[in-house]
């Protein structure tokens, strides 16, 4: 197993890279998330994981370890392969696949192309133990008694207030990882507040 590559990026796409290392260069498969971590950079190291079939060995490159332990997570599903957890976790990053599956949110996952109400409700089941047994004591710290992350607090309070969701999604996000300190949604909601006046 390859547990991660280091070296120069000699040729970029939105979903693949070339990494030289060594004076061999490696094709690696990337989400549109890292893809964007990418910009203005030459020298990377990337967490990867190989993908062995009888006929091809097929690399996915991640910027971030916690990403690859997403798509990880998400080929173990049964009906979700490596293409499908690739354009999940373009849609979304690793933090908002935790948070949907912590919070049962059939609708959001439902909204990428290619998963079904019925595939949502499989990964959420399936995953929803395995995420919170290996939430770390910061993201502990975003749920609350009944499993509601203060985010999803957050997004229905602003939703009560009058803002779009689609308005408020990525201030929200963006408070949270300035501000990772954050345990209490009043805390976040002033913080989002500033941003959206």
């Amino acid at each position: 197993m390859i547990a991660y590559i280091k070296g120069e990026i000699t040729f970029k796409k939105p979903t693949f890279i070339h990494i030289e290392t060594g004076g061999i260069g490696y094709h690696v498969n990337i989400s549109l998330n890292t893809f964007a971590l990418l910009e203005n950079i030459d020298r990377i190291k990337l967490y990867t994981h190989l993908q062995v079939k009888e006929d091809s060995h097929t690399l996915y490159g991640f910027v971030e370890e916690s990403e690859r332990d997403i798509f990880r997570m998400l080929i173990s599903v049964s009906g979700i392969g490596t293409n499908t957890a690739r354009i999940i976790l373009s849609s979304m990053s690793a933090q908002d696949v935790k948070n949907c599956i912590v919070n049962d949110d059939v609708a959001r996952f439902s909204s990428v192309k290619g998963i079904g109400p019925k595939t949502a409700q499989r990964v959420i089941l399936d995953l929803k133990d395995k995420i919170l047994k290996t939430t770390d004591s910061f993201e502990s710290s975003l749920i609350n008694k009944d499993g509601v992350s203060i985010r999803q607090e957050a997004i229905s309070a602003l939703n009560a207030l009058g803002f779009q969701k689609s308005a408020i999604l990525k201030k929200i996000d963006l408070v949270l990882s300035k501000n990772p300190q954050i345990s209490q949604v009043e805390e976040l909601l002033k913080l989002v507040l500033k941003q959206l006046s």
